[in-house]
């Protein structure tokens, strides 16, 4: 099939059900439930918080147990899983177009149009409901990673990943570092900062004054840190994205099981052990200066450098999962497998409707039922949203029919002729 569009002709249109890989889906899927899950904290409006400004420090012994959960297994870990599936399903499109005749420079307009609508929407989304989204952040990303290096060779390719590392390690670790040369480690950081959830405007009860907030927090969150984010090496997961994708890792993970295993391991193990000095202190296990445990304190920086680990660790633990499902053929579980997959597929629509269950339901402008949570119920109450979105989406599978939003921008992407 032959698309036409103002660029030039499409040799085919959009994913077809036949080529998805079971691993890349079902790994945004489980992802979908561990941003659900993250995003629970700024919710919380009424909680009192801690020096990190971010986990309440409140509640009982459950509601400390998920904190300390959370900050080792989720918060900082999920999106650069987010971002590493962003790049690879980038590349995907793109070698799906030029492998189907597709000009290279018309394939990179489609990508640049789709980069272009992510970041509409995605600023749409802030303003309405949820000030930390991460569409229209990545958006950005897309749109500046897709022009440098999709149509780049392996060689550069590797070569920037490597930039992406030593980025990582001076800009963000070289700061903390420089202190701990100098004895002023305790002092690196401000715990005086105002606590980061109150961009989130959930605690504002007028809606209103609430949108400009978020307004305000997803036009910094878009056009500024993104771009801090790319010269801080921020890039780095979008480009291990982009060569994982070219090797086809997350399709045929069985010809890759020493790689996968290898990541599995000891990105897991770095990312839950740089975050386990900031999980005790917020319990009060560990006693270290309240800068030293802020937003810009030293072990903020340790558990953002180790997220990077994590997320690489967690998307190679579900390929391996992904591999070995494969390989036993259906049995007790194939249901499961296929909803949470069933999530993957349409991971724009379920993410979205995650903030149209959870704002009017918990913010103080909405019902307001932030205010009477804690950790561990507002995690149940993440848990339930997120399973609506699975049964919702595997009705869409079961009845054949994508996610409203992908539709909608598949449309925006393709044009009318992309069916």
């Amino acid at each position: 099939m032959t698309i036409a569009t103002k660029e030039g002709p499409l040799r085919r249109g959009a994913v077809r059900p036949g080529e998805r890989a079971l691993a890349p889906d079902l790994a945004r899927g489980i992802m979908l439930l561990g941003i659900v899950l993250s995003n629970t904290a700024f919710h919380l409006w009424a909680a009192r918080r801690g020096p990190s400004g971010w986990q309440p420090v409140d509640g009982s012994w459950l509601d400390h147990a998920v904190q300390f959960t959370m900050i080792i297994v989720l918060d900082l870990r999920v999106y650069p899983l987010f971002a590493f599936l962003f790049g690879y399903g980038m590349t995907q499109l793109y070698l799906r177009q030029t492998a189907a005749g597709t000009d290279p420079r018309d394939a990179a307009r489609i990508l640049r149009r789709r980069s272009l609508w992510l970041i509409v929407i995605g600023l749409t989304h802030a303003t309405l409901l949820m000030a930390g989204d991460i569409i229209g952040f990545y958006g950005v990303l897309s749109l500046v990673l897709g022009l440098a290096f999709l149509r780049r060779g392996e060689r550069a390719l590797t070569w920037w990943i490597w930039v992406g590392v030593a980025l990582i390690l001076l800009v963000s670790a070289g700061p903390a570092l420089s202190a701990l040369l100098r004895g002023e480690l305790g002092t690196f950081g401000d715990a005086g900062a105002d606590p980061g959830f109150k961009a989130y405007a959930s605690q504002e009860a007028n809606w209103l004054t609430a949108a400009g907030t978020r307004l305000r927090t997803g036009l910094f969150v878009t056009f500024v840190a993104s771009p801090l984010t790319l010269v801080g090496g921020g890039f780095i997961l979008f480009l291990l994205g982009f060569w994982t994708a070219r090797r086809r890792i997350l399709e045929e993970p069985g010809r890759h099981r020493t790689l996968l295993r290898l990541t599995a391991l000891l990105g897991i193990a770095v990312g839950w052990l740089g975050a386990l000095p900031a999980a005790l202190a917020h319990i009060g296990v560990l006693h270290v200066p309240d800068d030293m445990q802020s937003e810009s304190g030293a072990l903020m920086v340790l558990r953002d450098i180790t997220g990077n680990a994590a997320g690489l660790g967690y998307v190679a633990a579900v390929a391996l999962f992904a591999q070995w499902w494969t390989a036993r053929g259906p049995r007790h579980g194939a249901t499961a497998v296929a909803a949470v997959t069933s999530v993957g597929k349409r991971s724009l629509s379920c993410y979205l409707a995650h903030s149209l269950l959870f704002a009017p339901v918990l913010a103080a402008w909405g019902l307001g039922l932030g205010e009477q949570l804690g950790s561990a119920t507002m995690a149940l109450f993440a848990l339930a949203v997120w399973l609506v979105t699975v049964a919702g989406a595997y009705a869409l599978e079961r009845a054949g029919r994508r996610g409203p939003a992908e539709a909608v921008l598949r449309r925006l992407m393709y044009g009318r002729r992309a069916g």
